[in-house]
């Protein structure tokens, strides 16, 4: 039966209709976790279901400049099509937008009729189906943090931060959100049923965190890339800007996208808890710490994905750019919060606001995975303010040293699969080799008047 024939589609159908929708919006995330998308109308949904959406494979190859980057696959095979089919089991009125439903599309290369290797939501099947191998079910829970920008017509950047209050992290209302942003904006995630818990105002002016719950490691991922779509079209339709870009001002810090880990077993069990063990954490626990460590400099290409990423580094950031872990240490990499039992998990914190939620996620996981199965220790613990480097290693400075740790790590890049590395890799060393060849304005203004 074809899907213009299913039942199932048209109670989709008949229920959009009864609800007043009449477009609906399938999107899906490119390798930087940007959504691509196409507007189907009401009518035309069964043979978007029943024949998929044609998009060029070299959507996943375009950067945000709009240059296509030669990745095997793109240019060289002459451009080929990727079909998007809807999944309509994601589909959510938006309510800022009446009359358009959104759902996410599944991702196949029409010559094989298997997920497209480049597809970040297929590569975290992939890594999901591999835990499942094992009796693991990751749960991830999701923290974003992100920037506010109003116009500033005649700045050299065209934007200044919409608040330059100071000391007001951990507030909410008008103290530092004059025109209550943040309110309205979870009201209209939470009608947008993508599982938002609360929000504040962050460490710097203009800059707010948003949680999302915990769910399943996909649901997670899914609803984080619609929280960042969301917020950023949000902000356009107020002629602002939302960037979760991971340093956008020199004289602020950086914008983090903290992973909270934790495993079920087939039961729903939590199988980090451990009264008996060391730490409270069972010996699954204290292992995928051990994989994270030793898989972080690979990771840290998925996790700081830009060439920006860097520069929310460093000293006294409270960016972590040591590779270590502590108990309910926030000066530690991988953070494992003092809740016990249920609530036993690990904060990951190494991550920025930029990275694709897709990739940060399937990497964390796979790293975790690999440490539960070598089985082995961590090193102690991290006692007292960290960010030293006599006691710990330090991460990739720069994002092609991180890249060249993920070409390095071939058991990791063997569970992120061999084509997706290769089409990450070729992707971004064009963006380094492309900043390498840019004038900046600091460049200008440090050596153009004495030079």
């Amino acid at each position: 039966m074809s899907a213009s024939d299913s039942p199932s589609v048209r109670r989709y159908q008949d229920r959009l209709a009864a609800e007043g929708v009449d477009v609906v919006r399938v999107t899906y995330p490119d390798l930087i976790g940007t959504d691509r998308a196409r507007d189907v109308l009401l009518e035309h949904l069964p043979s978007a279901c029943d024949h998929g959406l044609a998009f060029c494979r070299a959507v996943y190859h375009t950067s945000p400049q709009g240059d296509v980057v030669p990745v095997a696959g793109g240019l060289d095979a002459g451009l080929p099509d990727i079909c998007v089919r809807p999944d309509l089991d994601t589909l959510v009125s938006l309510p800022w937008e009446p009359g358009v439903a959104s759902c996410l599309g599944d991702v196949t290369d029409p010559a094989t009729g298997l997920p497209a290797p480049e597809s970040p939501r297929d590569l975290l099947r992939a890594v999901l189906d591999r835990c499942r191998e094992h009796g693991l079910h990751p749960v991830i829970g999701p923290e974003l943090e992100y920037f506010l920008c109003e116009p500033a017509p005649g700045s050299p950047r065209g934007w200044r931060r919409y608040s330059d209050a100071r000391g007001v992290v951990y507030t909410a209302g008008l103290r530092a959100d004059d025109d209550n942003h943040l309110l309205r904006t979870l009201r209209l995630l939470r009608a947008a049923d993508l599982g938002v818990s609360s929000g504040n105002h962050e460490f710097d002016g203009g800059q707010f965190e948003i949680n999302l719950t915990h769910s399943e490691a996909l649901s997670a991922a899914d609803r984080a890339f619609r929280f960042k779509s969301a917020v950023k079209e949000l902000a356009r339709k107020e002629g602002r800007l939302a960037t979760f870009m991971a340093k956008p001002f020199n004289d602020a810090g950086g914008s983090g996208f903290h992973l909270h880990l934790s495993c079920e077993d087939d039961d729903g069990g939590n199988v980090f808890d451990d009264p008996a063990a060391p730490y409270g954490l069972s010996a699954t626990a204290r292992h995928a710490v051990a994989g994270i460590l030793a898989h972080t400099p690979a990771l840290a290409a998925l996790a700081n994905p830009t060439v920006n990423s860097y520069k929310r580094f460093g000293p006294d950031t409270l960016a972590p750019w040591l590779i270590d872990w502590g108990l309910d240490n926030r000066s530690a990499m991988v953070r494992v919060p003092p809740e016990r039992g249920a609530g036993s998990r690990l904060e990951l914190r190494l991550g920025d606001a930029g990275a694709n939620p897709y990739l940060l996620i399937a990497g964390t996981v796979a790293a975790a995975l690999l440490g539960v199965l070598a089985g082995e220790e961590p090193p102690a613990p991290l006692d007292g303010y960290g960010y030293d480097t006599d006691r710990s290693a330090m991460l990739p400075a720069t994002l092609s040293a991180a890249l060249d740790a993920l070409e390095a790590d071939t058991a990791l890049a063997g569970v992120l699969g061999k084509d997706f590395t290769a089409s990450y890799l070729t992707y971004k060393r064009d963006e380094v080799e492309r900043f390498g060849r840019h004038v900046t304005d600091w460049e200008f203004t440090e050596y153009a008047y004495h030079l």
